[in-house]
């Protein structure tokens, strides 16, 4: 017959110090709990492996999106630099639209040619000096006539004309945009030439000179 061990009481288990065993270079603890005499507790008890999972698909995603702020980073900023460079070519040409309007109309009432061009050019910069447009060298402003028989000829022709001839006064302002701040890598940003022409009939009945 074989000879059990004997059976030790439920006072007898929650009393019993916990000890010790070592495995390799760790020491794994044993102490009693309730329902069973020996549970291993240590480094690795109440640890989760999920939680390695965890931490590593943390880390993938940080990484993640670092590449993509810095994948991403420098196309939003040229695209706000090329927005930034349409919106300032908008401008110009709207000045100089509105120069060449003012020019051609202060040309078309002067009394002589040489009046005519002299108030064609000091309207157009007016006009461009008043909405802040800073060209590169001085805005060039063109001036010349147009007639029944030519579609260009000089201003002094064009006044020379017979009264109720139909005659108008051409001016073609150009101006030289800078970028000058606004580089970017990659981006091609010369400067930019903008022209903008208008025509005002002179008065078919008035004396010119």
């Amino acid at each position: 017959m074989t000879a059990h061990p004997p059976r030790r009481t439920w006072r007898e288990l929650l009393t019993r110090p916990a000890r010790r065993r070592v495995r390799g270079d760790r020491a794994v603890v044993h102490a009693p709990r309730s329902g069973s005499p020996d549970e291993v507790v240590g480094p690795a008890a109440g640890h989760n492996p999920g939680d390695v999972s965890a931490d590593w698909a943390a880390g993938r995603t940080r990484g993640s999106v670092s590449v993509e702020v810095a994948v991403l980073t420098p196309a939003f900023l040229a695209l706000l630099m090329l927005a930034g460079v349409a919106g300032r070519v908008a401008v110009a040409d709207e000045a100089v639209e509105a120069a060449a309007h003012d020019a051609a109309r202060a040309a078309s009432i002067a009394r002589d040619a040489g009046t005519a061009e002299s108030a064609a050019r000091t309207a157009a910069r007016r006009q461009l000096d008043w909405r802040g447009l800073n060209c590169t060298s001085a805005p060039q402003v063109t001036v010349w006539g147009s007639t029944r028989n030519s579609d260009h000829t000089s201003v002094g022709t064009a006044f020379r004309r017979p009264l109720g001839e139909p005659v108008s006064i051409w001016v073609r302002v150009s101006c030289t945009v800078s970028f000058a701040g606004m580089r970017f890598p990659g981006l091609p940003m010369g400067d930019k030439r903008v022209e903008a022409t208008f025509a005002s009939p002179l008065d078919r009945y008035r004396t010119r000179q």
